[in-house]
């Protein structure tokens, strides 16, 4: 999982944004798995919320360093 971190930090906004969108996808399937009583293993559940936290994490870094740049860009006009 630790290679999956580093990965990660080398896509783009667009890529981060699929991905999460992929799995979250994946953990309304597990969470409905969950209720009907067909999970292998229970712990999936909460790497996969901690891995969705981290791309949120990385997507909102982007924003920030898009906005910072447009404001500095602003400024020096």
């Amino acid at each position: 999982m630790a290679k999956n971190k580093k990965d990660d930090k080398s896509l783009s906004y667009s890529e981060l944004v699929t991905k999460r969108n992929e799995l979250k996808k994946q953990y309304m399937d597990l969470r409905f798995q969950m209720v009907v009583g067909h999970v292998d293993n229970p712990l999936q559940k909460r790497t996969m919320r901690r891995e969705i936290a981290r791309l949120n994490t990385l997507i909102h870094q982007q924003d920030l360093e898009n906005f910072r740049k447009a404001a500095a860009e602003a400024i020096a006009k």
